[in-house]
């Protein structure tokens, strides 16, 4: 079998050698790119699903990767390239598990057949008026004056 010819890493694996090298950890690198970037909402998580090449970033966390691990906007790019059409036609990894609590088929969308009518339905008594209801049907507080 001929080796491989020589081509950009894969985004995932570069960014955790970069990652490493540095000696940061997964969650440093996100609270990093959270303060530089000025986007609180970045976790370890999306920092783990860039490495093992779940997502691929866009060219907004490109950039601050970039500046993040001191090295060239265009080597991340050109590995981020490189990693897309890759994970295009890779089936996913391995078989979906099933989201805990139980099975697809207890979901009334997803049985067959038309759905039952409730049973035994109650019904919630209407709020007095002039008292804002939420959704889950518990009243709002009253309403302080200044």
């Amino acid at each position: 079998m001929p080796p491989t010819p020589p081509g950009p890493e894969p985004l995932g694996p570069l960014l955790a050698r970069l990652r490493l090298a540095r000696g940061r950890s997964q969650q440093l690198l996100a609270a990093e790119l959270c303060a530089a970037s000025g986007v609180p909402t970045l976790s370890r998580h999306e920092v783990s699903r860039w490495e093992r090449q779940l997502r691929v970033p866009g060219g907004f966390w490109l950039g601050w990767l970039a500046v993040t691990l001191a090295v060239p906007v265009g080597l991340l790019a050109e590995a981020a390239e490189h990693s897309r059409p890759a994970r295009r036609g890779t089936p996913p990894a391995g078989p979906a598990r099933p989201r805990a609590g139980g099975t697809a088929t207890r979901h009334p969308r997803l049985r067959a057949g038309p759905s039952p009518a409730p049973t035994g339905a109650t019904t919630r008594p209407a709020p007095p008026p002039g008292r804002p209801v939420h959704r889950a049907g518990r009243r709002s507080p009253p309403a302080t004056r200044r």
